[in-house]
């Protein structure tokens, strides 16, 4: 299906307390594919970051203790560098640290994937900034638009049959 032609469905983005984001997003597709989608490189690479943009996987280990570090890279040759560490990896639920390379933040994610009725899911997602500015920052961002895309292209990847 085309970008054009493909319904996506909407995200919520809520701050819940001073230093925490709730996001939500439902899926046209079961918990274990939306899951798979975020464990497996080559899914991983093929929705992260914004479109016209390919990932280039330095590390990505997504057990409970791994580790992962990937550059998100332009036509332009201009990359922004991620890294971060598993804490778990379960059926159901990833817990990882993230932090942009080179700044000084890290913020600790928690994505639930839950079973919706009709072979659907949703993911929450709940992000937890080391203080309260940071949070603010993140939240006063675009930070939704760029998740809202990455969500879009796990639909088009989703409806592609992946």
């Amino acid at each position: 299906m085309s970008d054009q032609t493909q319904q996506h469905a909407e995200t919520t983005h809520e701050r819940v307390g001073e230093q925490s984001l709730f996001h939500r997003r439902e899926f046209e597709a079961s918990p274990a594919r939306v899951h798979l989608a975020h464990t497996d490189a080559a899914q991983f690479v093929q929705w992260m970051g914004p479109r016209g943009t390919t990932v280039r996987l330095d590390e990505f280990r997504p057990v409970s203790g791994g580790q992962f570090r990937y550059g998100v890279v332009a036509s332009s040759d201009d990359s922004w560098d991620f890294r971060g560490s598993y804490h778990e990896v379960s059926p159901g639920l990833i817990v990882h640290t993230w932090q942009y390379v080179g700044e000084p933040d890290i913020t600790l994610e928690t994505l639930r994937f839950v079973d919706l009725e009709g072979g659907r899911s949703a993911l929450e997602i709940v992000s937890t900034f080391t203080s309260k500015g940071a949070c603010d920052a993140m939240a006063e961002s675009d930070m939704g638009g760029g998740m809202d895309e990455n969500f879009d292209r796990i639909d088009d990847l989703l409806a592609a049959g992946a």
